[in-house]
Formats: C-alpha cells, sequence, structure tokens
C-alpha cells in the first residue's frame, strides 16, 4: 500500500506502521519536508531518493508532495479493540458505523472528523463498500493512523452485538428526533448511511431509533462525510460540555 503526502507520510510513522521504503523527490526542500526526512532517518527507515517525475509517475493520487511510503496493506482491528480502547480510557463507547458508503473521499473525510472528535473507532461491513486504500489514507490527512477501523462481514450482526453490550444505537437520517434533542451521552454507536441510499431499512430497523439533523434550506440532504461531521460533533458537545 502506498501512503502519500507528506502529514499522511509523518502520522503513520508516529503511529508505528512499518515501511518496507520511502520515496522521496530530490531538490531543494522548505523545513516541513526535511524534519520529516530527519524523522524517517530517526526511525531507520530506507529512503530511495528519485527525480521528481518518479515520484510524480508512481503517486496513485497526483498529490504526493515528494514523498511516497510503501507500507504493509492496512491492518484493520476488531470490533473487540474498539470497545477496550473506550474502556482504557475510562470512556463510554462513541462509534461510527458506516452502511455503504463507497466514495473514499467521504470515508476519509470520516475518518478525519471521527479522529478529531474522540470516536473510539469505526465499523463497516466488508461487502458493497469502500475499504481503506491510499485515497482513504491521503483524504483522511493522517487520521486514518490514528482510528481503530474494523471491517466485519456483517454490520447487522455487530449492531446487534453491541446492543447485547449496552450500547444504543441510532441510525442518523431524515425522518427522525431532532438529534439536538436526542441523548446521545453514554454508550453510543451512530449509523452513517450510504451516499444515495441513506441506512439499509434492516439495519434501520435494528436500530433504537433516528436522529435528524434539522435543516431550513430548500436542499433536504447533506453529503454523507458533512452530515457525520454535523451528527459526531453534536455527540461531542453533549458528552463533553453537559
Amino acid at each position: 500500500m502506498k501512503i502519500e503526502g507528506r502529514n499522511a507520510v509523518r502520522e503513520a510513522v508516529n503511529s508505528g506502521t512499518t515501511f518496507s521504503k520511502v520515496m522521496v523527490s530530490k531538490g531543494d526542500h522548505d523545513k516541513v519536508f526535511n524534519d520529516l526526512i530527519a524523522l524517517l532517518k530517526s526511525k531507520g527507515i530506507k529512503l530511495q531518493w528519485v527525480a521528481p517525475e518518479v515520484v510524480t509517475r508512481e503517486s496513485e493520487t497526483k498529490h504526493a508532495q515528494g514523498v511516497i511510503a510503501f507500507a504493509d496493506d492496512y491492518k484493520y482491528a476488531e470490533v473487540s479493540d474498539i470497545l477496550q480502547r473506550a474502556k482504557e480510557k475510562d470512556e463510554d463507547p462513541f462509534i461510527l458505523i458506516l452502511d455503504g458508503i463507497e466514495d473514499p473521499h467521504n470515508f476519509g473525510s470520516i475518518i478525519r472528523v471521527a479522529e478529531c472528535m474522540g470516536v473510539h473507532g469505526i465499523i463497516f461491513g466488508k461487502n458493497r463498500a469502500c475499504q481503506v486504500t491510499e485515497t482513504v489514507i491521503r483524504t483522511s490527512a493522517g487520521a486514518s493512523s490514528h482510528m481503530l477501523i474494523a471491517r466485519v462481514t456483517n454490520i447487522n450482526t455487530e449492531i446487534e452485538r453491541l446492543k447485547k453490550q449496552n450500547v444504543w444505537v441510532y441510525s442518523c437520517e431524515l425522518g427522525g428526533e431532532d438529534i439536538v434533542k436526542s441523548n446521545l451521552t453514554g454508550p453510543l454507536a451512530i449509523v452513517i448511511g450510504s451516499e444515495g441510499f441513506g441506512t439499509s431499512r434492516l439495519t434501520k430497523e435494528l436500530c433504537d431509533g433516528v436522529v435528524t439533523i434539522p435543516m431550513v434550506g430548500k436542499v433536504n440532504s447533506l453529503n454523507a462525510s458533512v452530515a457525520t461531521g454535523m451528527a459526531v460533533y453534536e455527540a461531542f458537545r453533549q458528552r463533553n460540555y453537559k
């Protein structure tokens, strides 16, 4: 797997990701780039210095910023790891469940906002959904290196298991209770549906309820990552500013 861009590579290094090599562009560089090179060298990571056009040719995103790290495939967590992280922090579990998110830029943005807002982990189904790819990692701006992400066979099965462990599960979409008036404290999982179809019928039926972001504009839907950001922030606000 390729990890591209200065921020993404630096965060991956700091999180302990192992690389077979890091390709870096020859030439004059600014302080931020030179600091990254110093960090890589301090970790004993093999550097391959190449011409700038080689980095451009190897880049999948075309925004490598002069550095591409070649890492092992992304290592997914288990749902139990997410619950354990919450326990270690002495916090109620705060989980995101993604139901069919297919756009890698949405996925990456969701990981980024989740990490910023204290989400303990993300769960998604391995079928008909975006996986953690180079584009996802790049879009997350390094957050993927700090977020536990569990890829499961069936999210409905995981929802049932979470409920048995006293985690309240809410789907975020139209037609539910005003999210601002909902109680999002305590053990919580928020389900975000797919870009085109929202939460699937069976998944919604398994949830404890539906919460809705109030809107007053003429457009009655939000981009999945934007909706996630608003929902997660409201939960963060309730859980931290009582």
